[in-house]
């Protein structure tokens, strides 16, 4: 059995991986500050298996805490995703990226553990290469909105690399593209969300800009695959690896969809793009398939369908 810490844990990502990990018979703990996490996404974990300590990742006691000792694996996953979460507390979500990462290096030092860090493709802002390979440099705009969550994810991913080069610190870094699932809060303000919401409750379906923006879209399921992928394979040690599906769809083409899959009578608006919105995002996934034999399964239909399935349960009750 190994001793498994999450960060985040009572987010999006951090309760289905948690969830996962504790059916393979792992032990768990878990660590969130509950800004954007829910206490409710923990409630069907198995109590024997999880503990929970609420706090911040950037306190400067965590790295005393009794409970983190004898740890295997580490899977940091604490930061505001959402740009309506990240751009409420922009400092916050800074040092969550730079403080709270050098907490979990330190942890993975002290316990000679593995640690995976969550990095995102934001890392690659409004790409000018497409697909994106994990040697894009990027395209990122530090003086705007935006800047935080993009700009503090790379230099989350420059401590990594300084803990492995220096300190050989036994460390993968995940750029997630865009995962989704009915595991989205209700009000988390992205897209597949957003559509779903809107159309399954009459709302207008909201679509930014002209929609003609693109984005890869990667059901939760086949995210917390890559991830633990990752983890096991120590082909993966050093090295940073796109996490999400390669298949490209216009944000107009998402809307029309989820329409047609909620039979909505809803209308598609549009609104006024927000700053520094990408244009455009395209996994390549080349490095993720040679390295862990790992790929997404989820079509974006079967996944579409299981999410509007879930929230319908959700809102009726």
């Amino acid at each position: 059995m190994r001793k498994v810490v999450i960060t985040g844990v009572a987010g999006f990502l951090g309760s289905h991986l948690a969830k996962d990990l504790i059916d393979q018979g792992n032990e768990v703990i878990g660590i969130d500050n509950l800004y954007t996490g829910k206490k409710k996404n923990l409630t069907d974990l198995n109590k024997d298996k999880f503990t929970f300590i609420n706090t911040d990742i950037c306190s400067n006691e965590l790295l005393k805490h009794p409970l983190l000792k004898n740890i295997h694996e580490i899977y940091h996953l604490a930061c505001p995703a959402s740009p309506k979460y990240y751009q409420a507390r922009p400092l916050e979500t800074i040092n969550a990226n730079t403080v709270g990462t050098i907490n979990m290096l330190e942890l993975a030092k002290q316990n000679r553990a593995k640690i995976l860090y969550a990095s995102t493709s934001e890392v690659y802002g409004d790409p000018e290469v497409s697909p994106q390979p994990e040697t894009y440099r990027g395209n990122v705009n530090t003086w705007g909105p935006r800047a935080c969550y993009d700009e503090s994810k790379r230099m989350g991913e420059v401590f990594c690399y300084l803990y492995y080069s220096l300190y050989n610190v036994k460390v993968r870094v995940a750029r997630i593209f865009n995962t989704y699932s009915a595991g989205l809060a209700n009000d988390d303000g992205r897209v597949i969300s957003n559509f779903v919401i809107q159309a399954l409750t009459g709302k207008d379906i909201t679509v930014y800009g002209s929609g003609e923006q693109t984005r890869s879209f990667c059901y939760v399921t086949d995210t917390i695959a890559g991830f633990k992928k990752m983890m096991e394979n120590e082909k993966a040690n050093g090295e940073i690896i796109n996490i999400g599906n390669p298949t490209e769809y216009k944000i107009i083409e998402i809307a029309h969809l989820v329409k047609e899959l909620t039979n909505s009578d809803s209308h598609i608006i549009f609104l006024p793009l927000p700053e520094d919105d990408p244009r455009q995002r395209k996994p390549n996934i080349q490095k993720a398939k040679m390295l862990l034999n790992w790929e997404p399964k989820v079509s974006i239909d079967e996944g579409l369908k299981q999410t509007i399935n879930i929230y319908k349960e959700k809102l009726v009750n």
